[in-house]
């Protein structure tokens, strides 16, 4: 009697741990769920307070006609698996991207800057010039009214991404003399880059200021744009093959940056935006040449900077198109730009033609 009621206790015992044990367990699970939840809701919370704290968007894409399509719903499965025969110039046809994105292969971006869900449609010049671009070809208001124009053709071929016409000013000039600096540079006067500017605010636009440097540092001239690139709706370019070394002349010796130098006027337009609370901004880097950009793997977008390499030739189309795959495809750091010359390809390329390119280029400037 004794041990039956020894094994009697003995179950009791067990099954009251077993009960606390379950009861411990179900009242961790429950702990972890809480404190999960927790931090769901602390996460969401922050995430609703930096788009609080976000300043507004200072620009208006252009909106496709209503009924337009994607390009993409257009091309047959063999154009969607292969890039165009002239762009792979006899090498793999594959594509490494798939028509509609931008991103450069293995790229991310994580800003909310404008090439995240839109690209950009520029006109290239400078106001009293003819040669260097249709800046100088057009009154301003009659510019804007065919920029917009050329800017729709791109948001009807991809209506998901919305093109956002852009006017980049040629802001610092460079020139085959010395100049007033002794850097073979000649600035644009600050009332001709404040005009573009209330011009591209006016038409919800962006300004892109242009930097062709002489024997000038990068940075120096990002700093003689400084007062522009805090206005929200001002980016940067760089135009390489003006930078040449002392004793050497633009537009006699090709140019030559570094991408270390690139990556430093990254990170000081990363600054500015910072401590201006900006929207996201763009550094566009043009290149035409192997010599033009060096040390590429030196240049790093930023969580609020976003890099595109702009392949900016002319010529025949076939060749301008194989050289995108060669300098923007296999080489770019995060989005690709292409250059379209009115006057001087052969031919001129359509905007339905110009996404076919593998990747798609984020920037389609004009000149």
């Amino acid at each position: 009697m004794k041990k039956v009621t020894l094994f009697l206790s003995i179950i009791l015992v067990i099954s009251l741990l077993g009960a606390c044990s379950e009861t411990t367990s179900s009242s961790n699970d429950n702990e972890g769920k809480e404190t999960s939840q927790s931090e769901e809701a602390a996460k969401d919370k922050k995430n609703e307070q930096k788009k609080d704290k976000e300043p507004p968007k200072p620009y208006e894409a252009i909106k496709p006609d209503e009924g337009a399509k994607p390009l993409k719903e257009k091309m047959t499965e063999e154009e969607l698996k292969k890039m165009p025969v002239v762009e792979a110039h006899g090498g793999e046809r594959k594509r490494m991207i798939p028509v509609g994105e931008t991103l450069v292969n293995g790229a991310k971006d994580q800003t909310d800057g404008p090439l995240k869900d839109h690209r950009l449609v520029m006109y290239y010049g400078h106001p009293n010039s003819t040669n260097m671009g249709i800046l100088g070809e057009m009154e301003p208001e009659a510019l804007m009214n065919q920029l917009k124009e050329q800017t729709k053709a791109y948001s009807n071929a991809d209506p998901d991404r919305p093109a956002i016409p852009t006017i980049e000013l040629i802001s610092t000039v460079a020139q085959r003399n010395p100049g007033p600096e002794g850097k073979y540079y000649h600035m644009t006067s600050p009332e001709q880059i404040d005009e573009y500017a209330r011009l591209a605010k006016k038409h919800d636009a962006l300004l892109m200021l242009d930097l062709q440097l002489g024997t000038d540092s990068v940075l120096n001239q990002v700093k003689l744009i400084e007062k522009w690139l805090k206005l929200p709706y001002v980016h940067l370019a760089i135009d390489t093959e003006f930078h040449v070394d002392e004793g050497e002349t633009p537009g006699v010796n090709l140019g030559q940056v570094n991408g270390a130098e690139v990556q430093e006027a990254v990170e000081y337009v990363s600054k500015i935006v910072e401590e201006n609370n900006l929207p996201d901004k763009i550094v566009l880097v043009h290149q035409f040449m192997d010599e033009a950009l060096t040390n590429k793997e030196a240049i790093k977008p930023t969580d609020n900077v976003e890099v595109a390499l702009n392949y900016d030739g002319w010529g025949p189309a076939s060749t301008k198109m194989s050289l995108y795959r060669k300098f923007v495809r296999n080489e770019a750091v995060q989005y690709g730009g292409f250059k379209i010359f009115y006057k001087k390809d052969e031919p001129v390329l359509s905007a339905e033609e110009v996404l076919k390119l593998d990747p798609n280029p984020a920037i389609i400037n004009y000149q």
